[in-house]
């Protein structure tokens, strides 16, 4: 039987009763809750809650959760020549999500950019046959086997001709990216790289909800890595972060200024 964390929409395999601790959420770059560890059956969580579905473009549609379930990120579809991508994963499969999916295709790999959203990707990927990409960085926070994950080293993993995941670091030690050379070019950051309110904007955490900052030096790596990239859009972990124009721009300006305040503060 598979169990869910209610909190992270981590996936644990169990016999007779729930973990009493989500290692993921024991994480200081994770929280539990106030009130405690909580738990819920796989199978009733997708008969409660279904997948909504945007189109960003003919190529690229996103899937969200509804209602909001655990930290509520967006996966994406990549639908290539090659074949379709999903990027970063929810909890919710439900068969209408597995029917839709098919009618598209299927999928030929599915790529994770850091564990706070590998939730259910064990299910997904027999569910379409799929290989799971996940940076060897971060192996230790699996916390169900798959014969279809496979452990990725170095900084960059090429799934097609014009789909590769960067390592970026930061977030994770093996937080990635993912980057699509079509068009102008597109980066699918999950909060690798977060997009703030009002798309104007980016930024980077070790720790989002403990609001815990990422050294200079680890922020400035990473704009570097992402300067090399060509990218106009860039599309964050949550449902309205997207940034369709200049996002190249974008992420640079705000690196200096994450650093700019950084060193402002260790001045005074």
């Amino acid at each position: 039987m598979i169990t869910l964390c209610k909190t992270c929409g981590t996936s644990y395999e169990i016999t007779d009763s729930h973990p009493e601790h989500c290692i993921i959420c024991e994480d200081e770059r994770q929280y539990v809750p106030s009130t405690g560890q909580e738990w819920c059956n796989f199978d009733a969580h997708c008969a409660s809650h279904t997948n909504k579905w945007k189109q960003h473009d003919s190529d690229l549609l996103s899937i969200r959760t509804v209602p909001d379930f655990a930290i509520g990120q967006r996966a994406f579809i990549l639908r290539t020549p090659q074949g379709n991508i999903l990027w970063d994963c929810i909890a919710t499969l439900d068969d209408a999500t597995k029917m839709l999916i098919a009618s598209l295709g299927g999928l030929k790999a599915i790529a994770i950019s850091h564990p706070h959203y590998y939730t259910t990707m064990q299910d997904w990927a027999e569910a379409f046959n799929a290989p799971i990409y996940l940076h060897a960085s971060d192996s230790k926070w699996v916390m169900r086997d798959s014969p279809w994950i496979t452990f990725w080293q170095g900084d960059i993993l090429e799934l097609t001709r014009d789909v590769r995941v960067i390592r970026l670091g930061g977030h994770f030690a093996g937080g990635c990216v993912l980057h699509w050379a079509r068009d102008e070019g597109v980066v699918l950051s999950g909060d690798i790289v977060q997009v703030s309110p009002g798309a104007h904007a980016v930024s980077f955490m070790w720790s989002y909800p403990n609001m815990l900052p990422l050294p200079a030096a680890t922020v400035s790596d990473i704009t570097q890595r992402l300067s090399t990239v060509k990218f106009n859009k860039l599309y964050g972990a949550f449902e309205g972060k997207d940034i369709t124009q200049h996002a190249d721009e974008i992420v640079r300006r705000s690196g200096e200024k994450y650093i700019s305040c950084l060193k402002e503060t260790a001045s005074k």
